[in-house]
């Protein structure tokens, strides 16, 4: 039931910006923690931020921590990832995900990409001059 839908990836330079978005439907973000993971071709998929159930704890990766902001807007039904400064190492495929469980407080981190109950279908981001 629960979907997710990312939108803002595209081809951006070095330095630039980008705002990544997760439409949500079919849950309320009052009662999922969401997670912003990354996946580039041949690697394995990547936390690069996350919010818990009651938004109170947010974490970023080092890689992005002072770049990437998460932040949600719950009358849009919306997560948003803006991610500033972006350089060619950002290049991957965004994902968006929901889990109804407080994963993320009980993690030092996103928690692992597994434990994520419903994903997105995914946003590219090309960082290249």
């Amino acid at each position: 039931q629960p979907q997710l839908a990312e939108s803002g990836g595209g081809l951006v330079q070095p330095g630039g910006s980008l705002r990544l978005s997760c439409v949500v439907s079919g849950f309320s973000l009052d009662y999922y923690a969401i997670g912003w993971f990354r996946q580039a071709p041949g690697k394995e998929r990547e936390g690069v931020s996350c919010i818990n159930i009651s938004g109170g704890r947010i974490y970023y990766a080092d890689a992005v921590k002072g770049r990437f902001t998460i932040y949600r807007d719950k009358a849009k039904n919306t997560v948003y990832l803006h991610m500033d400064s972006l350089k060619p190492a950002d290049t991957d495929v965004y994902y968006c995900a929901a889990d109804p469980d407080d994963i993320v407080s009980q993690s030092s981190a996103c928690a692992m990409a597994y434990e994520y109950d419903y994903w997105g279908k995914g946003t590219q981001v090309t960082v290249s001059s």
